[in-house]
């Protein structure tokens, strides 16, 4: 797990200094719930958080950890196990659910930023199309905007599922791209949904 968390960072890192070069060269789920309260640049809805009363209760008798080096708190469902927090990751697991957080630093996107989240965005946006997510939406966590998408079912139950938000903020004068995942294989995921979401909801981070 640990190796596989470490790869996924690494592709992270790398996919977006790729589009960082690029951009420089060229110059829906019954189970969320979420309201809308304002748009992008674009005219796009950005939701907020809104926690459905399932929602609420997964997380009742929680714990509240921080990522210290990073200045991100989460409420986790009790029986929730820290993995591994390192400065630039952070993992929890409980009951075969996983959270997974990721930081890069990327100084050479500081004015690039809007338009790269716009790109990923749209990306997202292309692969619901194409089948590979099934919710692709603008979702502000702490007043922060990003980009959440959720992968479709998977075809095989032990394939991993995942929840995702990306969005880039301004931490101890550092320009920074943050990657967080919520996952379980997909067999489990409609067990999990509530609490994954409610995880997600309950982020809470400088910026």
């Amino acid at each position: 797990m640990k190796h596989l968390f470490l790869i996924a960072a690494l592709v992270l890192a790398v996919a977006a200094c790729n589009l960082s070069s690029k951009l420089k060269s060229n110059s829906n789920s019954n189970s969320r719930s979420s309201s809308s309260e304002s748009t992008t640049g674009g005219g796009e809805q950005v939701e907020q958080p809104n926690p459905t009363a399932a929602q609420t209760a997964a997380l009742a008798n929680g714990e509240t950890v921080k990522w210290d080096q990073q200045g991100i708190t989460w409420t986790l469902p009790p029986g929730w196990k820290k993995q591994e927090v390192r400065n630039e990751s952070f993992s929890y697991s409980g009951n075969g659910a996983f959270l997974i957080v990721a930081v890069s630093i990327l100084p050479q996107m500081e004015n690039l930023t809007d338009a790269s989240i716009k790109a990923m965005y749209e990306g997202a946006k292309t692969n619901q199309k194409i089948g590979k997510y099934d919710e692709v939406r603008w979702l502000a966590l702490d007043g922060q905007r990003g980009v959440q998408f959720r992968e479709s079912k998977p075809e095989m139950a032990d394939d991993i599922r995942r929840l995702q938000w990306q969005a880039y903020r301004k931490y101890a004068g550092q320009t920074q791209l943050v990657n967080l995942i919520l996952s379980t294989n997909g067999a489990a995921f409609p067990k999990h949904e509530d609490e994954l979401y409610a995880i997600l909801y309950s982020t809470k981070l400088v910026h």
